[in-house]
């Protein structure tokens, strides 16, 4: 069986290159994998010499230049060509590595994949998709941050690719389709929502209309649809709540030595929710889409998050996503011109 390469970007994240190397050697030990650190040689090698890793599962790839956080994504890939991330996809593109995870600048390592690897045949815009924690298991979300801007035809083939993952990856049979929007209701939201709940309506997708962002998190649906603008709010808006609710409790629970006591006694329940909801079991967000897998981390993420997410790139590469996405956008192409609609409908040249 060939052992997966999984090219990491040692140079992305708030707190790189010290956890990012921590968790690839997490991962090395781990499983059974080839990860290859990109990014400053001699930066890498320093953090390495601390861990121990099993022999030939770890090698570094040098990369002199670092994309940072706060720069103009398509602004530092062009003029980077050095940098880690640019790298790191460099050797996905070569078929060097089979897969990259990052931890660094989201909207340029978008860039890098889009503009050096290049979309699935069929496919008009990436999108990165997550996978939540709900009151009914895991469902998930597209896009949350890649196209701010998207068509309804964007949006129908965010839900088929979501649709085909949560069938590849989560083994659901025919998975529930929402369109996340402002009301349940059909003539609810822009013209473009309404284009988009058209085209899912008269479509094989099990779409079971708009959903509201109270149902974000109850489950209601397998996967959940939205634009990145508001995909990336909710997400962003969802930590906020979670990080302050913590820090409230922990207030309050200074304050009452018998609600400490309760805590206490509440302590492996407590425990076992925070594991459901903590993103850093996922590890990371699969950009779909483009021609290559490349998993990308939240930029505060932990070893634990990045070796998670180093993991979740060996799942997909296994999984074959990309290759199931081909087909099916293959065949409804097929159907497509084998049974046009007339003009006045055809929706999706919009």
């Amino acid at each position: 069986m060939k052992v997966h390469r999984i090219a990491v970007d040692g140079m992305g994240g708030d707190y790189a290159p010290a956890v990012v190397v921590d968790g690839a050697v997490q991962a090395a030990n781990d499983f059974d994998l080839e990860i290859i650190l990109v990014g400053q040689e001699q930066a890498l090698k320093r953090e390495l010499s601390r861990h121990k890793v099993i022999g030939g599962r770890l090698s570094i790839h040098h990369a002199s230049q670092v994309i940072d956080m706060g720069e103009s994504p398509v602004v530092a890939v062009k003029k980077k060509k050095d940098s880690s991330l640019a790298v790191a996809v460099d050797l996905l593109k070569d078929k060097q590595v089979d897969a990259v995870v990052s931890a660094g600048n989201t909207g340029a390592a978008v860039a890098a994949s889009t503009l050096n690897l290049g979309l699935l045949p069929g496919i008009k815009r990436p999108g990165i998709l997550i996978s939540l924690p709900t009151l009914r298991g895991i469902s998930l979300a597209m896009d949350v941050g890649a196209n701010i801007d998207p068509t309804p035809e964007h949006l129908f083939q965010y839900a088929l690719m979501a649709d085909i993952y949560s069938r590849t990856i989560y083994k659901k049979r025919h998975p529930t389709i929402g369109l996340l929007n402002i009301g349940e209701e059909e003539s609810k939201g822009t013209d473009v929502m309404k284009e988009t709940y058209k085209l899912l309506r008269e479509s094989t997708i099990n779409f079971i209309g708009n959903i509201e962002g109270r149902d974000f998190f109850t489950g209601k649906c397998d996967c959940i649809v939205c634009d990145g603008f508001v995909g990336n709010v909710v997400l962003k808006v969802t930590e906020g709540i979670i990080e302050n609710l913590t820090g409230l409790i922990q207030k309050e629970l200074s304050k009452n030595y018998l609600a400490q006591i309760g805590a206490w006694l509440m302590k492996p329940a407590l425990m076992s929710v925070r594991r459901e909801t903590n993103y850093e079991e996922a590890g990371g967000a699969q950009l779909l889409g483009i021609n290559g897998v490349v998993i990308i981390s939240h930029g505060a993420s932990s070893s634990w998050a990045i070796r998670n997410a180093i993991k979740k790139a060996a799942h997909v590469i296994e999984s074959d996503v990309n290759g199931y996405i081909v087909n099916e956008v293959t065949q409804r192409e097929k159907n497509r011109q084998a049974n046009p609609l007339p003009k006045s409908e055809d929706v999706t040249k919009k």
